[in-house]
């Protein structure tokens, strides 16, 4: 039976285990390649601490306490990339569904912790 109680651990961690991949890539390209990227007009501070606030969403995703306040910090930034999206007339199908699996990887860990205690 600990064969089940791993498979749950990693079905369990594996949304945000992708969540955090694609946000830590977004974070560590706007902290250390804010040069190449124009985004809104921008300046390089903007971008920096964008990066910066992105990883402080991470953590607080991880950490178990706050996993309701980093889903809802991660996917408020990906809801105004949404607008930013919509506004330049870009597609945004994909970014919906990362705000998506992002709530939904906030709700399973959520749960899992609830069902533990």
């Amino acid at each position: 039976m600990m064969t089940n109680k791993t498979i749950k651990t990693v079905l369990t961690w594996l949304p945000s285990i992708l969540v955090i991949v694609f946000f830590i890539q977004n974070a560590f390209s706007k902290i250390f390649y804010s040069n190449g990227l124009d985004k809104l007009g921008s300046n390089n501070t903007v971008l920096i601490l964008t990066g910066v606030a992105l990883l402080i969403a991470i953590a607080l995703f991880l950490y178990e306490k706050t996993v309701i306040v980093g889903t809802a910090i991660l996917a408020t930034y990906m809801t105004v990339v949404v607008f930013i999206h919509i506004s330049k007339g870009k597609p945004f199908f994909l970014t919906i569904l990362i705000i998506l699996l992002t709530i939904v990887a906030g709700y399973i860990r959520r749960k899992k912790l609830n069902n533990t205690k």
